[in-house]
């Protein structure tokens, strides 16, 4: 921390809801142009913290003080009206409007009673040039890639005279381009006397980008630390209170049976209304009962592409897919689920869960023919049973089945959409990042989940952009860059150096 009187010392926060306990005698200090981590697994507590540093939430006990004054944070726009100022995972723009109005949504430069939009247009481009976004400040924000609109929102914090920008997940969809520049935001920031609290379940960044680290565990503070005191291994000891090897491992031999899923020269032409979706060329692969087959890419590879089009959500106009060695029609994900083939989409929030329901209604939807009765009423005992049953076998962290999906962690979230594809036995099941967004003690619960599904002969396709995670659950690996098959490596052969060579160039030096 830097000398003098922090920016931010919240001291004994503690935080309930019905049935959990968030926060626990909480203490959390941020210094002045400091980049701060907060860490933890999903539960732990931090999105509770955000909220009330926020002003979203009260505590229910604990002080804040702020910039050497005590300071009660009644609503977001008095934390706002301070100098804090937080950036969510989930961005808060408007898509219809410009650039220019979402910086200064609320606050528009006004004169003689209308909108200044010179005057506007005039600032926000100062600012969007300040962080390096060179687009047109009359440009619709719903026109801009992820990382442009991260920009946009990090333009909008210094339009309020920032003195503390929490980014919660902000690298969590950037490519590693991205993140690079991202990372030389941030240290501009800090170079301004800006303070950030980065929260990020990528511990690799916080070695690279943080000065110090706070780490939560069931809601009390587990340790906190420069970084120079810090490694990744007890940090995740600090996280989980166990070590990293305990948490990962291979899974000893597939023991892989026949082919379950055959995709056979499987094209797909640029769809219009989706500019940025990437073509498909030609795709063939296999994937054998028991097997876990990861799919491996950088960024516009079209990993998700293929994964939607065997799916059905997406038209593809040549090839076809074969399960258990029989061609099927799919065109449309219902003819997908028929033939036994279930997709965990790569966002959860937007395309998998109805946040605002209940678990047992989320965990239940695609079984619904199993739970009805005779006269269309639904049986609730046989609902209750197929949810206590996932909980058990998932080990699903809730505090009853009427509890909205929303409020669980990510990690018990991502339980949840698995369970309710589990819940129909499918042959094939396709899983996009599947561990996106979610802690280290988490992601090795997902991870042996897998395996314990493989070994139960269901044929898994693995896609995901860390490579690390790759080489851990899979037992083949198939490339693919710019919509095409690049190369193929069996656990044995595959390191980072060939995946990233067969991603990045479309060969493999060791070829």
């Amino acid at each position: 921390m830097t000398d003098g009187q922090p920016l931010l010392r919240m001291t004994g926060i503690a935080k309930g809801f019905p049935g959990v306990q968030a926060l626990r005698g909480v203490d959390f200090t941020v210094g002045r142009a400091e980049v701060h981590a907060l860490l933890g697994e999903n539960g732990a507590g931090k999105s509770t913290l955000l909220k009330i540093l926020a002003g979203a939430q009260p505590p229910d006990a604990g002080t804040i003080a702020f910039d050497d004054a005590e300071v009660r944070l009644e609503s977001p726009y008095q934390a706002q009206r301070l100098g804090i100022v937080t950036i969510y995972q989930e961005f808060n723009l408007i898509p219809t409007l410009s650039v220019a109005e979402n910086v200064f949504v609320g606050r528009l430069p006004v004169r003689i009673g209308r909108v200044d939009w010179r005057e506007l247009q005039r600032r926000t481009r100062a600012l969007i040039e300040e962080v390096g976004l060179a687009v047109d400040p009359r440009r619709l924000v719903s026109d801009l890639s992820v990382a442009e609109q991260q920009m946009v929102e990090i333009a909008r914090a210094l339009s309020m005279a920032a003195k503390l920008v929490v980014m919660d997940e902000p690298t969590s969809a950037l490519s590693d381009k991205e993140v690079h520049r991202l990372f030389a935001i941030v240290r501009g920031l800090k170079a301004k006397g800006i303070s950030v609290v980065f929260v990020t379940h990528r511990l690799e960044e916080v070695m690279q980008i943080c000065d110090r680290a706070t780490v939560l565990r069931d809601g009390a503070l587990a340790g906190a630390a420069p970084i120079a005191e810090l490694d990744v291994e007890r940090i995740i000891r600090l996280m989980v209170g166990r070590e990293i090897d305990r948490l990962f491992a291979h899974r000893e031999g597939s023991g892989a049976g026949p082919v379950a899923l055959a995709v056979e020269g499987v094209s797909r032409a640029r769809d219009a209304r989706d500019p940025h979706a990437v073509m498909l060329h030609d795709i063939s692969l296999e994937v054998r009962r028991g097997e876990i087959l990861g799919l491996a890419g950088l960024v516009g590879a079209g990993r998700t592409e293929l994964a939607r089009a065997v799916f059905g959500a997406d038209r593809m106009q040549r090839g076809r897919v074969l399960v258990d060695g029989q061609a099927v029609a799919i065109h449309s994900p219902i003819d997908a689920i028929r033939a036994g083939i279930g997709l965990v989409p790569e966002d959860r929030k937007l395309q998998a869960l109805f946040l605002a329901l209940a678990i047992r209604n989320n965990l239940s939807v695609t079984s619904m023919d199993r739970l009805v009765g005779a006269l269309g009423l639904l049986r609730r005992r046989d609902e209750d049973a197929l949810v206590e049953s996932f909980r058990q076998k998932l080990g699903i962290r809730m505090a009853s089945p009427d509890q909205a999906v929303g409020n669980l962690s990510g990690g018990n979230q991502q339980k949840v959409v698995l369970a309710r594809w589990l819940a129909l036995q499918p042959k094939v099941l396709i899983v996009d990042e599947p561990t996106r967004g979610i802690d280290v003690a988490a992601k090795a619960e997902v991870h042996a989940l897998l395996y314990e599904l493989a070994g139960t002969g269901i044929a898994i396709l693995a896609i995901s952009s860390e490579l690390p995670e790759i080489l851990t659950i899979s037992d083949r690996i198939v490339t693919m860059r710019e919509g095409r098959i690049t190369g193929e490596l069996s656990r044995a052969e595959a390191s980072e150096e060939r995946l990233m060579q067969l991603m990045a160039l479309g060969r493999d030096r060791a070829a």
